[in-house]
């Protein structure tokens, strides 16, 4: 009796201010389901997080959700690290099988993304957790996968980002296959009007090891004139346009919208957007799919550079306070709702 009056008065609390964009019976469905597979904190964090600040307004949502157990022994999360557990975006099982380990999925924890890890026929890890199984809940907007541990913000497939793959599945040529030199390639490229993209292979501004394979972005001539420098300038310009994986026009056309690439330029990343009638990098359209290909190789050319952000100012001493504010509230509930957790374990 008492369990059931301290959930009404919860679940009544939680619907009279509901104001997330998600379906309310996604969110009533999903938490019944998570509290009775062992994921009870994760349902009060969803019920709660829905008509607060700690899930923004989203039409779709994917959660990992850290097991009871997890939580138990890792104690209150931060704020941040609730954030890195949900990506804006309703990703199926099948959809992460497509995507190859070193991928990378935006989250609600602001320049953070997931990190595709492993992707064999009968396991997918994200940030080197497996995923237990098909989703606990799925109905096309919202999408909860249960994993064992927290998600580490600070995991990277090794060498993703400085230039050696370190092997990942789908980025190594083996000794067996081509030469592993990029003059084919360059004189086709000067051919189609992307002589400078060429003049960077031709200098070797970069040196790939193990005989990654690759995608190179390759603005046409008429761009690529306005954003020469010196050395140092030239060899940025490259790096930010070389994905250490090969991905065919075919295997781009597939992917997820808002799926982030990793580059050879270290900590710059290229957001994808994809439409039926375009595709984007970093909002550069595409224009010529697959100017070269070979088996380790795949050349797009684009309309545009990709460039370096300008740093955006920093908020003001007012807005950090309201921030602040916003932050302490929401994690001084998320603390009742853990202790209402640990009272209803208790009373049952």
């Amino acid at each position: 009796m008492a369990t059931q009056f301290l959930m009404s008065i919860i679940l009544l609390s939680l619907l009279i201010s509901f104001s997330s964009s998600l379906p309310i019976y996604s969110i009533l469905d999903a938490t019944q389901i998570l509290s009775n597979s062992g994921y009870v904190a994760m349902a009060l964090i969803l019920e709660f997080g829905s008509q607060t600040d700690l899930i923004p307004p989203s039409q779709s949502l994917t959660i990992f959700s850290p097991s009871d157990t997890a939580f138990s022994l890792s104690g209150q999360p931060s704020l941040d690290l609730l954030h890195f557990h949900f990506t804006p975006r309703s990703f199926s099982l099948s959809s992460l099988k497509s995507l190859p380990p070193g991928y990378q999925i935006p989250t609600l924890f602001s320049n953070h993304s997931l990190v595709i890890s492993s992707n064999a026929d009968s396991q997918t890890s994200v940030n080197g957790v497996k995923i237990n199984g098909p989703a606990l809940y799925d109905d096309g907007f919202l999408v909860i996968f249960g994993v064992d541990n927290f998600l580490g913000p600070d995991f990277t497939v090794s060498g993703s980002i400085n230039g050696s793959t370190g092997g990942i599945r789908g980025c190594y040529v083996t000794s067996g296959e081509d030469d592993y030199s990029f003059e084919e390639a360059s004189g086709v490229l000067k051919s189609r009007g992307y002589s400078v993209m060429a003049s960077f292979l031709d200098l070797q501004l970069a040196k790939f090891k193990d005989h990654t394979r690759l995608t190179i972005l390759a603005p046409v001539d008429e761009i690529m004139k306005g954003f020469m420098g010196d050395f140092s300038d030239c060899r940025s310009i490259f790096l930010r346009h070389v994905v250490p994986c090969k991905i065919s026009w075919r295997d781009l056309v597939s992917l997820d919208d808002g799926v982030v690439l990793p580059t050879y330029l270290r900590g710059f990343k290229i957001n994808v957007t994809v439409s039926s009638t375009f595709l984007m990098f970093n909002g550069v359209q595409v224009i010529v799919p697959e100017i070269y290909s070979n088996s380790w190789l795949a050349v797009h050319g684009l309309e545009g550079s990709l460039v370096m952000q300008e740093p955006t100012a920093t908020a003001s001493n007012a807005e950090k306070i309201v921030v602040d504010f916003k932050a302490i509230k929401i994690l001084i509930a998320l603390s009742f709702l853990l202790l209402c957790t640990s009272l209803l374990n208790s009373i049952l």
